[in-house]
């Protein structure tokens, strides 16, 4: 089965492409020409248990192999993903919109979390200790949970299965992966590498759909974790029902990403760092900055200066290899986006850049990068996640007013600042609340060995994504306390 060139979405079960027999789904089309891409099922009851159930299947003999040798699948997967590194990017690009040269970078992200999971069988190592009590030896063991499901966002179509899927396997679980309804392509064609990889039959498995799927996901009593990413109203719905029915949920919720611009900062490069920032992937990324707070001088230069990079940026088709900006995911977003910009403009805000005229003259969903100037402080959209390249530009006198905007925000995904005094980064990193801090950085993203923490309304769980936190979410300790006395041993 080839991803893109057919417009029939399939599951796939136990290592079978199964055509789905749910009712219909979305409506696909490529977010920069409007071109039909084919309609996504909305998943079922049974097929999700039939997910499942393959999962449950493969388990027992999956996680009695020896993690050594569960990890050779990983290396062949890697070496697959970089060999087809640019026909993965295209078909991103196809299918969510954003730049080839976005596309690689998310692939590059998601290949570094293989790699991190292939060193599990150091790990998933766990500790002893001999001689707790007289003759008495204590050992704590890492084993896998089981089956686990994987729900997964339309931003980054790789690279966020390749956050959890990896490690959970590596592990010694099965999972069921469920990919955006959106973008259902580029999870299928991954899933096709790794049936190349030789991996039994049952330990990954994919199926489609919508709301329903998820539910059936959330509520099956063979899953015993979820690992999910999407908007804050629908991670804490999945935290709540997931936990509910006894499983272990990490969820990564929404953003409001706020950067603090001192007057020492360097003007170039930090405008350069912060529109790469708000208008990369058209702003679709949790860890986009949103709002720029400038301190005290910073404001006379860093409106100016952002205003004419924004106005720069050619906008167009990802497929482009001249296109900085492509457009937002469907027509239904950019609508979203555009009634948000006015919103914002009703409320006081300035438009300096207005990104609603690059609407005309295209059959994609376009926006163009926006800066909204000095939006209240008591506008909604300090708190809205508008997940689109609209940047808002506001005003605070010292660090301390600046750090405490943060900090009245309701999410905590990432905040940065930009300077050239460690004792004001210092002050930043040490008092800001959220999860994820940048220092003369734009996009703060942990590497794939460290967690991909978040705070406040945007994670709902205790171990994140990534590096250690993964292993320790996809794992159960186990504690043995033993004792062999020596008349006992003298009997054998």
């Amino acid at each position: 089965m080839t991803a893109i060139s057919s417009s029939t979405i399939h599951n796939f079960i136990g290592g079978r492409w199964v055509r789905s027999t749910s009712l219909p789904g979305l409506e696909l089309a490529n977010p920069a020409t409007g071109e039909p891409l084919g309609q996504t099922p909305s998943g079922s009851l049974e097929e999700i248990d039939a997910a499942v159930q393959a999962a449950h299947l493969a388990l027992a003999s999956w996680r009695s192999s020896p993690a050594v040798d569960r990890v050779q699948y990983l290396f062949k997967l890697k070496a697959l993903l970089e060999a087809h590194i640019d026909e993965l990017a295209s078909l991103i690009t196809i299918e969510n919109g954003k730049t080839l040269a976005e596309s690689r970078a998310e692939l590059r992200r998601g290949i570094e979390n293989v790699e991190v999971a292939c060193g599990i069988p150091v790990l998933m190592q766990g500790y002893s200790l001999e001689d707790v009590a007289p003759g008495i030896d204590e050992i704590m063991v890492r084993q896998p949970l089981g089956v686990v499901a994987v729900i997964t966002p339309f931003n980054f179509p790789l690279m966020i299965p390749l956050w959890f899927l990896p490690y959970a396997i590596a592990t010694g679980n099965t999972v069921v992966l469920k990919p955006s309804d959106r973008v259902p392509f580029s999870a299928a064609r991954l899933v096709e590498l790794i049936q190349e990889t030789g991996l039994p039959d049952g330990v990954v498995n994919l199926v489609n759909g919508g709301k329903s799927a998820v539910d059936a996901l959330l509520d099956h009593p063979l899953v015993r974790a979820v690992s999910f990413v999407g908007s804050t109203p629908v991670a804490k719905y999945v935290y709540a029902r997931g936990s509910a029915s006894g499983k272990r949920v990490q969820c990564q919720g929404g953003a409001k990403n706020h950067v603090v611009v001192l007057p020492d900062a360097d003007q170039e490069t930090t405008t350069k760092i912060i529109a790469d920032s708000a208008f990369g992937c058209a702003g679709q990324r949790c860890l986009a900055v949103s709002v720029t707070v400038t301190v005290g001088e910073a404001s006379d230069w860093f409106r100016e200066s952002i205003s004419t990079t924004a106005s720069s940026l050619k906008v167009g088709d990802g497929l482009d290899p001249a296109t900085q900006m492509g457009p937002v995911i469907t027509r239904t977003s950019r609508d979203r986006v555009v009634s948000l910009i006015g919103q914002g403009t009703d409320q006081g805000a300035r438009p300096v850049v207005d990104g609603r005229g690059q609407i005309n003259g295209h059959a994609g969903s376009f926006v163009g990068p926006t800066v909204l100037d000095g939006l209240p402080a008591t506008s909604s959209l300090m708190e809205t996640e508008i997940f689109g390249p609209v940047l808002s530009v506001v005003h605070a006198s010292s660090i301390e007013e600046a750090i405490a905007m943060i900090d009245r925000s309701p999410y905590g995904n990432a905040s940065s600042i930009f300077t050239t005094s460690g004792a004001a980064a210092r002050k930043f990193r040490n008092a800001v609340s959220t999860g994820n801090v940048g220092v003369n950085i734009g996009v703060p993203a942990p590497m794939a060995y460290f967690p991909f923490s978040g705070w406040k309304g945007s994670f709902f769980g205790v171990m994140h994504a990534q590096g250690r936190d993964a292993i320790e979410f996809f794992t159960d300790k186990k504690v043995i306390v033993e004792r062999w006395p020596r008349e006992w041993s003298r009997k054998f």
